[in-house]
């Protein structure tokens, strides 16, 4: 028995450093899978938009290869698909360990993930191979449903809706075998929603107000409120694991998130509203309440890290607990700050359609949603590794640090050229000559917008520069670490509170 006990922690010891699946649970490892997925089309996205941009300042550049609207549409779709597949990988990483019992149909899961892998494979060699056609009812079931920023044809859709479906199954019968908390109750709640408000993009009306009605519900719901919340769940264990935080405070903090949802968000998304002939109080209610969603996850951040003083800020992974206090502060700048910047009527009046909204989107949904999947990576990789020390001191922090540094310079740099030109746009296009073609024209070819789109490219290739660095990171950080991982948990934060 002496020797049982002796030898385990060497066997651990011996592990420590290197990849180990099989110290991972069936979560753990089928949201290693989701991970994996989520970088390649992390770096597609960057791709395409590099590419996309190049074709603003030579816009013959690969003309009739790769069009422009491919390389755009591409561009997001690769983002919304790689957030989505990193808050999946995220959900089951944490489920059995925020449940206590393994996770239920794990075999359908992996099938799911499988199913949804290889569909997000053909859609996308269909958009490259297929950039032009008519609009029938073959081309929308097979090959675009031509719906900005929801394109995916229609087989695709219900293949997302049904991935969905399984995944919350997977989660709410593994919570309701195991315990319940505060994050699973709202996170099983949010799933319904994950999946209920996609089905408003599969239906059309003739009438094309309504049409676009139901188009923002699943723009402005899916993203930007059911993903909300999704990240605040992910946010609050995030936050338990590494720093220690009390479960108290930032279970009081989702719940307030999800409050501000219904009571503001919902009534938020009435700024999509203001210019497509929805009746006229929509410019009062969408002005109002479009910008209060992303306080109470920057509360549940600065609050958690006051809080963790009681333990001298000791935390168990110093690049996941970076990211996650830049996924706050980008939360509240992108979609709070840049986003009501320009979201009251009177202001929207002379952006809406600009790149004063793309400059907005950039740092909206690096902020908001790309953040909080890189902690992530950097937790799961911390544990993948044999729960190897990730702390102060850990061999090549430059990589992890510059990688931070270089994502978020580029990003915001980024952000503040798409802003110049959105300016130029708002000022010679829609003040100047009136939403004309020729203000449309006219404003392109303005020295401020050119500049601006100089500068937005220059600053995605330091965004490029910094996902190759944060991929190099990934597959080394902790590689031959000996150190066992420090630990601040929450019991300890409770105790040394008391």
């Amino acid at each position: 028995m002496m020797a049982q006990a002796v030898n385990q922690p060497m066997s651990q010891t011996a592990m420590r450093g290197k990849l180990n699946s099989a110290e991972l649970n069936a979560g753990q490892r089928l949201a290693v899978k989701y991970f994996s997925v989520a970088i390649i089309l992390f770096g597609a996205q960057i791709l395409f938009g590099l590419l996309a941009g190049l074709q603003y300042l030579m816009p013959e550049f690969l003309y009739n290869v790769l069009d422009f609207n491919v390389n755009r549409m591409v561009h997001i779709n690769a983002m919304i698909v790689w957030m989505l597949y990193g808050f999946i990988g995220s959900v089951y990483w944490l489920v059995e360990d925020e449940s206590g019992t393994e996770l239920v149909g794990a075999k359908l899961a992996n099938l799911a993930f499988w199913v949804l892998t290889a569909a997000v494979t053909v859609v996308v060699i269909v958009y490259l191979l297929v950039q032009t056609g008519p609009g029938e009812q073959k081309s929308l079931w097979l090959i675009n449903e031509g719906r900005e920023y929801i394109e995916a044809p229609r087989w695709a859709d219900f293949g997302i809706v049904a991935v969905v479906l399984v995944f919350f199954y997977n989660v709410a019968a593994t919570f309701m075998k195991g315990r319940w908390s505060g994050i699973s109750g709202v996170l099983v709640l949010d799933l319904i929603a994950l999946a209920g408000l996609y089905l408003a993009g599969m239906f059309y009306s003739p009438n094309i107000s309504m049409d676009q009605y139901w188009w923002w519900w699943v723009i402005h719901m899916w993203v930007e409120a059911t993903w909300e919340v999704l990240v605040g769940c992910i946010m609050a264990w995030g936050l338990i694991k590494t720093l220690g935080a009390r479960r108290k405070i930032v279970t009081t903090w989702l719940y307030i998130e999800v409050a501000l949802m219904f009571g503001s968000g919902i009534l938020g998304l009435g700024h999509h509203y203001f210019w497509i002939g929805t009746p006229e109080y929509w410019l009062s209610i969408g002005g109002f309440f479009s910008a209060l969603e992303p306080i109470p996850l920057v509360a549940m951040v600065v609050h958690a890290v006051y809080d963790s003083g009681v333990h001298r800020f000791k935390n168990s992974n110093h690049p996941a607990l970076a990211w996650l206090i830049a996924h706050a502060f980008g939360n509240f700048f992108g979609a709070g700050v840049w986003g009501f910047m320009h979201t009251l009527p009177q202001i929207n009046l002379y952006t809406h359609g600009t790149q004063w909204s793309a400059s907005h989107g950039h740092l909206a949904f690096f902020g908001a949603y790309a953040t909080i999947n890189i902690a992530m990576f950097y937790i799961a990789i911390q544990k993948w590794r044999g729960d190897v020390f990730m702390g102060a001191g850990i061999r090549h922090a430059w990589r992890w640090k510059w990688a931070l540094a270089l994502l978020n310079i580029g990003v915001v740099g980024m952000t503040v050229a798409l802003l110049v030109s959105g300016y130029e746009q708002s000022f010679v296009e829609r003040a100047l000559q009136g939403s004309t073609w020729a203000g449309y024209f006219e404003a392109q070819r303005g020295e401020w917008f050119v500049q601006g789109m100089f500068w937005r490219q220059i600053f995605g290739y330091v965004t490029a520069a910094g996902t190759l660095l944060l991929v190099w990171d990934l597959i080394t950080i902790g590689k031959g670490e000996t150190r066992p991982a420090e630990k601040p948990t929450e019991h300890q934060a409770q105790a040394q509170a008391a």
